[in-house]
């Protein structure tokens, strides 16, 4: 096709124990928005990696604006104009904004004629400009650690542009994002386009590629299903193409039949790193057999109270009670084996040890007991291996060297069915889930509300901390809403809907 920008043609590639990709073709169109979709693992990155150059094919070919690609690497598709913003980000924390973008190709001015210097002022006045051209406004002298998770987005999507690439490439750009930021995210990639770009949006979130793709490939497995025209395809075809079965999000949920109280929180008031109070005066109690969600914008407070519940953060007042025991100033270790089981929001940070094994995180809260160690403290690698495998199986984990895989190697989506798989695991009275279905795809969403209401029905307490109010609306038997560290509304979930819930959200108190 001549106004082709990339062609894939036939191409294959394996690692061990998996084919990651299935004699694959298609092609990517000039100025188009071009989707590619697909389970946690089903390919889609390793597809886009062999794109920028990470990996190449054992089998087949790759074309750029009409070129067959050899000895391909990064720095030789950023010299033929292919970019991409990785699902985690390539930052370097303690450098500035500018710094990280200008990296490798540091713009340098000769002083007394011969010594070389980097000039900096200059690259933070084209940043600047760049930024404001493309809506993306930055400090470029603002350093990385002190900008937000959206800003990081810009300064990765300001490197290509920098670079002058002309095919962008966004692996899950919004899996970490809020609601509003993922907005802001869909309405830049437009303008992108208005500009001449060719885009390539790596996802699985059906509602925004509905939004602003043009047309979309499927992979299921490592194959490539189908390409089909976004207008003409409803996100209900696409799910069943990426899943291969009938996927239905419509939860089935019992009638509640709510026990003692498990978790009691009473004047809960918390403060961040810089001393200022982030949590203020919160109260509330979950039953066994109850979810519990708190619903607010990104921000508000709520990340605060799981970790001041899991013992992550301090408490500066209040109470915290499980099982009518005091827990308020217990240690981490304690808290868990009295029955908290937590799954974070961030996974990397603060789920998995990324270098180990997935043997050894699934592992990682139960090792230094029965059956995984001796009562002497001798570990028993076996016992590893045989619960890894359960849980892999029953959580359909999937990785290219089973039990054995490094955590760093899966899919983030992956990554999220481990710390799942390992916090239910626990049996634990109490599950604190943030942000349970980040980064997972339609199918895994649909298996992880199941995983919750069966946790439910089993008579766990669960706290249900959610950026996606259509996941707080099917899952919570009741919602608090919080607000600038404030619970605002505590109310049954048949009693608010979503307008409301929305409202104070914002900020609105009843009767104003």
């Amino acid at each position: 096709m001549k106004d082709a920008m990339i062609s894939i043609r036939n191409v294959t590639k394996r690692f061990p124990g998996i084919v990651a990709n299935d004699n694959i073709s298609l092609e990517i169109r000039k100025g188009e928005i071009f989707a590619l979709l697909g389970e946690n693992g089903a390919g889609k990155s390793v597809l886009m990696s062999m794109i920028f150059g990470l990996y190449e094919p054992d089998e087949g070919d790759i074309w750029i604006k009409g070129q067959r690609v050899t000895d391909y690497s990064p720095r030789q598709a950023a010299r033929m104009g292919v970019g991409m913003v990785h699902q985690h980000f390539k930052l370097v924390e303690n450098y500035t904004i500018a710094q990280n973008i200008v990296l490798g190709m540091e713009p340098v001015k000769k002083t007394l004629g011969f010594l070389p210097l980097v000039n900096l002022t200059e690259s933070e006045k084209e940043i600047e400009a760049l930024s404001h051209r493309y809506k993306l406004d930055v400090n470029p002298r603002a350093r990385i650690e002190q900008v937000n998770v959206a800003t990081r987005q810009k300064v990765e999507i300001l490197k290509m542009l920098y670079r002058e690439a002309d095919i962008l490439i966004f692996d899950e750009p919004t899996a970490i994002l809020t609601p509003q930021e993922i907005e802001y995210l869909l309405e830049i990639i437009r303008e992108l386009r208005e500009n001449g770009k060719t885009i390539i949006l790596v996802s699985h979130k059906l509602e925004e590629i509905k939004e602003v793709a043009d047309r979309c490939a499927i992979l299921n497995r490592g194959r490539l299903v189908d390409i089909r025209d976004v207008a003409t395809t409803s996100t209900r075809e696409m799910a069943n193409l990426m899943v291969g079965r009938e996927v239905m999000l419509e939860v089935n949920k019992p009638a509640p039949a709510f026990g003692e109280v498990v978790l009691e929180v009473e004047n809960l008031r918390v403060k961040n790193q810089d001393q200022v109070e982030v949590v203020k005066g919160v109260s509330f109690q979950i039953r066994g057999g109850e979810i519990f969600a708190i619903a607010g914008v990104s921000g508000n407070g709520q990340a605060e109270i799981a970790e001041a519940i899991t013992g992550l953060k301090p408490v500066t007042d209040g109470t915290i009670r499980l099982n009518q025991v005091e827990i308020t100033h217990y240690p981490v270790r304690q808290r868990n084996l009295e029955g908290i089981a937590y799954i974070p929001e961030d996974r990397q940070a603060y789920g998995l040890i990324l270098e180990d094994p997935i043997t050894d995180n699934l592992a990682l809260k139960r090792y230094f007991q029965e059956p995984f160690s001796t009562p002497g403290g001798k570990l028993r690698p076996e016992a590893f291996v045989s619960y890894a495998r359960r849980l892999i199986d029953t959580y359909d984990i999937r990785s290219n060297r089973g039990e054995a895989s490094i955590t760093r190697s899966l899919s983030g989506g992956n990554q999220q069915k481990m710390i799942i798989a390992r916090e239910i695991e626990q049996d634990t009275p109490l599950i604190i889930f943030v942000q349970p279905t980040r980064g997972l795809d339609v199918g895994a969403i649909e298996n992880t509300w199941q995983q919750i209401l069966r946790e439910r029905e089993k008579g766990k307490a669960i706290l249900l901390i959610s950026l996606e109010l259509d996941e707080i609306m099917a899952l919570a038997d009741t919602i608090g809403v919080i607000y600038n560290g404030e619970m605002l509304e505590i109310q049954p979930a048949s009693a608010l809907t979503a307008m409301e819930i929305g409202a104070y959200m914002m900020g609105v108190k009843e009767h104003e």
